[in-house]
């Protein structure tokens, strides 16, 4: 903003008997003034001292002018605010709310970390120091909930685990093209867990993943350090894991079958299963003729795959006819497969969708 880019400074002149004057300075001015609620989130939950304690440092003492822990939060905290490129700390050095973010005072404070200090710290943390990293946030979060519902019984978290694309430029590593998302990305693996069926959804972990790994990878890993935390924490609660299509490998089925975990998993149509569900598919085609609307129809069955399976699971299908406005009718057929016994056994047309089909349709 320039200088003189403000005219007029006195407001309402015929209301008040005595001028009212704004001024707007543009020295020490900031549009990141709600970023103090971040730094009072963190202070709360301690998130980013535990973080910076898990990481190492190589540097001389003597030569070292931001520690860890500022550049750390420098890092988390401008990239929540909307500055994820590292080129961005340039510019934001000499911010009074990124300063004050950071305990320093917000006009003669000492500037903070240039662009290139911030790609040393990024490129100076290994696989051992995230590691310890993740491991860190999965226990906060989970102290910070045992907290919270301290005197209630807990008894049952939904944990849900979802990739999602981060797209690169230029030559990053480990970057590749993705058909799904149409670009060059990162495929991160974020798991969120919920409590006693309520929506609210809290981040538990991240992974960041070239962009051409499997939807499962490094899924059950996670799973490993994280329901250890759990149920350490919450011992009488139920644990239920819903997942997407793509993670429903054999190893990760058995996994939560040998753990004792209930699981929600989508499935790919494969002809067995069209043919399962073809009875379903022609109620669900008549009663849309006739009322000319899309009614749903359920029902499940009892499945194996031919080589990977170990043995044989429950599957719940969902067959439908939808249509968009300006578009033909079109079959919709979705499955899943669960351990849940305590779902109908049988359902009817036009019953009540089950929990599973929800989350998959």
């Amino acid at each position: 903003m320039d200088s003189d880019s403000t005219t007029q400074t006195v407001l309402f002149p015929e209301i008040f008997s005595k001028p009212v004057v704004a001024r707007l300075h543009q020295e020490g001015s900031s549009s990141d003034g709600g970023a103090l609620l971040l730094r009072a989130a963190d202070q709360r939950l301690g998130l980013s001292e535990a973080l910076a304690e898990c990481l190492r440092d190589p540097r001389q003492p003597g030569k070292v002018t931001h520690s860890q822990l500022e550049l750390l939060r420098q890092r988390i905290f401008g990239i929540a605010l909307g500055y994820p490129d590292a080129n961005d700390a340039q510019g934001l050095a000499e911010d009074p709310i990124h300063k004050l973010l950071l305990g320093r005072d917000p006009v003669e404070g000492e500037p903070l970390a240039s662009q290139p200090t911030i790609s040393r710290f990024e490129n100076g943390v290994g696989r051992v120091d995230l590691y310890r990293m993740s491991a860190t946030l999965a226990e906060v979060v989970i102290e910070r909930h045992r907290k919270r519902l301290q005197g209630r019984r807990v008894r049952r978290i939904t944990l849900d685990f979802d990739p999602t694309d981060d797209a690169t430029h230029g030559q990053q590593e480990f970057s590749f093209f993705h058909g799904y998302y149409d670009s060059y990305c990162y495929l991160p693996l974020l798991g969120t867990m919920a409590f006693q069926g309520k929506k609210p959804q809290y981040l538990i972990c991240a992974m960041l993943r070239p962009g051409n790994s499997p939807a499962h990878l490094g899924l059950i890993a996670i799973l490993r350090r994280v329901l250890e935390r759990l149920w350490a924490a919450f011992p009488k609660a139920r644990i239920r894991v819903r997942l997407d299509g793509g993670f429903g490998a054999p190893e990760v089925l058995d996994f939560l079958d040998e753990n004792g975990v209930e699981y929600v998993v989508g499935l790919s149509t494969t002809k067995p299963l069209k043919k399962r569900a073809a009875r379903a598919l022609g109620t669900a085609r008549r009663l849309f003729r006739e009322r000319g609307k899309t009614v749903p129809v359920y029902g499940e069955t009892l499945h194996q795959t031919k080589t990977s399976w170990s043995h044989r699971r429950r599957v719940i299908f969902k067959a439908e006819v939808v249509q968009l406005p300006g578009r033909d009718p079109k079959d919709n057929l979705r499955f899943v497969v669960t351990n849940l016994r305590s779902l109908p056994q049988r359902t009817s047309t036009g019953s009540t969708p089950t929990e599973a089909m929800r989350r998959i349709g």
